[in-house]
């Protein structure tokens, strides 16, 4: 498989035959840098969610709604990554969607960090949706990673479309 540069021995984890630029939904993780936990702390021995996750869970929801052929089902933002599942258009192939997000949030974040510098991995986990059952297990997913992490309700950012509700 190919790798991401001749001194980069990562391959890639995408389907050869599939154009990622035609719409489609996509289930993706991306994680910061280091996996720091900067979206959060501890407070009293309870992890709280802090301005920068809410920064995080606002970009997504602005994503959306400025750019009107992408269709956000789900994500949740939790101390060091989101997970999420969306519908995107051509328009925006998921590369450049993502690319544009992440170059957004980091600079809105990185000042409030008094710093300059990479603040997600380069890399991120994105998964074709492939029919219904699939977005239902990604949904499932997102709506139990906070519990399977042992946070407690107001230590993560979960959303959920009107279709996201839905699913059992």
């Amino acid at each position: 498989m190919p790798t991401d540069g001749p001194d980069n021995h990562r391959r890639s984890i995408r389907l050869r035959e599939y154009d990622y630029a035609q719409p489609g939904g996509y289930f993706v993780t991306i994680c910061t840098h280091d996996h720091k936990c900067l979206f959060g702390g501890v407070v009293d021995s309870e992890m709280h969610l802090n301005e920068l996750g809410e920064i995080v869970a606002t970009e997504w929801l602005q994503t959306a709604e400025i750019r009107s052929e992408i269709a956000l089902d789900a994500f949740v933002v939790m101390p060091n990554h989101v997970h999420a599942v969306f519908v995107q258009h051509p328009s925006w192939p998921l590369e450049k969607l993502l690319r544009s997000w992440k170059s957004f949030t980091s600079r809105k974040i990185n000042p409030q960090l008094s710093r300059e510098g990479t603040l997600w991995q380069r890399d991120y986990f994105d998964r074709l949706v492939r029919d219904q059952k699939h977005f239902a297990n990604c949904v499932r997913y997102i709506r139990r990673n906070p519990e399977r992490a042992g946070l407690r309700s107001g230590e993560y950012i979960l959303y959920e479309s009107e279709l996201a509700r839905s699913v059992e």
